[in-house]
């Protein structure tokens, strides 16, 4: 029987194990519910194939859909359900069909209710399986009509089952009555699916362990994707679990005065928001890094939300940051991302994807504000930052993440304020000066050490960030429209006088 001498059944859905601590407890019943939709059954076939993998019985009583429709349900998965799954279709007796023998003197939810639990412990004996999926209730609560009768016939199940040692999941599809909680107070343990329709974008699925009977589990909700192949399920992500051992190194960007004005780089397992109004160049500093990253010999994973990824090739290539090339050399990963179709926890689980298998060292965010448009409310946005950034950090990874302020002078309102998850805060600015729009750059924070509390100018030239020497000269530069109080003010100028190069 290979795994049943162990004390968890491994349902066989991604993530789902790990959200259980090992899976479900052998020889108890569960209670798997979530309205029509939310992938019950498509768990429930997990969960047998699972047990079919390792050499175990499984039975798939059903009582709402026909043995050809859940076959047509696992192939549109890939799924070929295996022989040692056995799927019995329970329909009623002929003579229950019949008008012509429909008993009179008796409420005929008596006797199907009764030749139902008859014909399930019937199919049960014959097969002697060790997992088996019982779906739904639905149908045998309409059969009780009462709810004390209802809860005799599923304490009756559940005594049946015990005394087998088999590991069952009931399934409630919850159309019946949604405030019937006569089964939760029964089973061991009970997992909910929810099915949530946002204003725009597709549909976002979350599940949540409301009990378990003895066993510690990962609370809160869960994100959870139906893909080709079944489900696949992203815990929620919790930082204090995860530490690994680094040398906390100084890191540098290649460029001289940036470095200077970061008081000589980037702490190994930090994190750096950059920050500032829309075209100041927030992501060419990161990518600075990006490329320093690879000039050590390390990897590093871009995550785009805002930029389609030609214009992104395209623009840099042509500063001497050869994006596509480093892609196709393995050297880094990069991903564009759709927020109207990824939820929070999808797009948590693909970076620390990337982190433990591409071994990621840099890891971009760009930008916060289409990561905040995947995301209902601010409030759990900052959480999840907070987790990630804090995850990242403990696995020696140095993270840039970016925010465009609404507005471009004067004074700018961020979508969020995650200043204070960073370690590491870059601010961006433009401002007028002899006729000409340029731009700015100081660090307002950095926990990890000093750094310049000076304002420098900076160009996007044909070769990539040009950074000058400290503004000395003007007061005023943060508001945008800077005075004059020095006697000389060195400026940056373009490759060609009076035009911009800018890209």
């Amino acid at each position: 029987m290979g795994e049943t001498t162990q004390t968890k059944a491994l349902t066989g859905v991604e993530g789902l194990d790990d959200i259980l601590a090992g899976g479900l407890t052998r020889r108890h019943v569960f209670l798997l519910e979530g309205s029509p939709g939310t992938g019950k059954t498509t768990i429930a076939l997990q969960f047998l194939q699972e047990g079919a993998a390792r050499g175990e019985k499984c039975l798939y009583i059903t009582l709402s859909e026909t043995e050809e429709e859940l076959r047509d349900s696992a192939a549109s998965h890939g799924m070929v359900i295996a022989d040692a799954i056995k799927i019995f279709e329970l329909v009623p007796p002929e003579s229950l069909l019949d008008e012509d023998q429909r008993q009179s003197l008796l409420y005929s939810s008596d006797l199907e209710l009764g030749e139902t639990t008859k014909m399930i412990f019937e199919a049960f004996e014959t097969l002697q399986p060790n997992r088996v999926v019982l779906d739904s209730l639905s149908e045998i609560r309409l059969l009780a009509q009462s709810s004390l009768r209802y809860r005799r016939q599923i304490l009756a199940l559940k005594h049946f089952f015990s005394k087998t040692g088999a590991t069952v999941l009931l399934l409630d599809d919850m159309t019946a009555d949604n405030l019937d909680k006569t089964v939760h107070s029964i089973v061991h343990g009970v997992i909910h699916l929810e099915q949530l329709a946002p204003n725009y974008g597709s549909e976002r699925r979350r599940l949540r362990v409301t009990k378990y009977r003895g066993q510690a589990f990962r609370g809160g909700y869960h994100d959870f994707v139906i893909k080709t192949g079944g489900v696949a399920v992203f815990p929620r992500l919790r930082a204090v679990e995860h530490r690994a051992s680094f040398e906390r190194d100084t890191l540098k960007s290649g460029i001289v005065q940036f470095d200077q004005l970061l008081g000589g780089g980037i702490q190994r397992g930090s994190s750096t928001l950059l920050i500032g109004p829309a075209g100041t160049g927030k992501s060419l500093f990161t990518l600075q890094f990006v490329k320093a990253a690879v000039q050590r010999g390390e990897k590093a994973a871009i995550f785009i939300f805002d930029e389609e990824l030609g214009l992104l090739f395209s623009r840099t290539k042509a500063m001497n940051l050869d994006l596509e090339q480093y892609q196709r050399d393995g050297l880094i990963h990069i991903e564009q991302l759709d927020a109207a179709e990824l939820s929070p926890g999808e797009f948590t689980q693909r970076v620390r994807d990337r982190v433990a298998s591409f071994d990621a060292k840099t890891v971009v965010i760009d930008s916060v504000n289409g990561y905040q448009a995947s995301m209902p409310e601010e409030n759990a946005l900052i959480l999840h930052m907070h987790e990630l950034l804090q995850y990242l950090n403990r696995q020696g990874t140095n993270t840039f993440v970016t925010v465009a302020q609404h507005g471009l002078v004067g004074d700018m309102k961020s979508p969020v304020d995650v200043t204070y998850l960073a370690d590491t805060v870059i601010l961006l600015r433009y401002f007028e000066a002899l006729g000409k729009v340029r731009r700015a750059v100081s660090v307002i924070k950095k926990r990890t050490g000093w750094h310049e509390d000076t304002i420098r100018e900076f160009r996007i030239g044909n070769t990539g960030l040009v950074l000058g020497e400290p503004l000395s000269g003007f007061q005023g530069v943060l508001r945008g429209v800077p005075t004059f109080v020095g006697e000389r003010q060195p400026l940056l100028t373009s490759a060609k006088e009076g035009q911009d190069d800018s890209q």
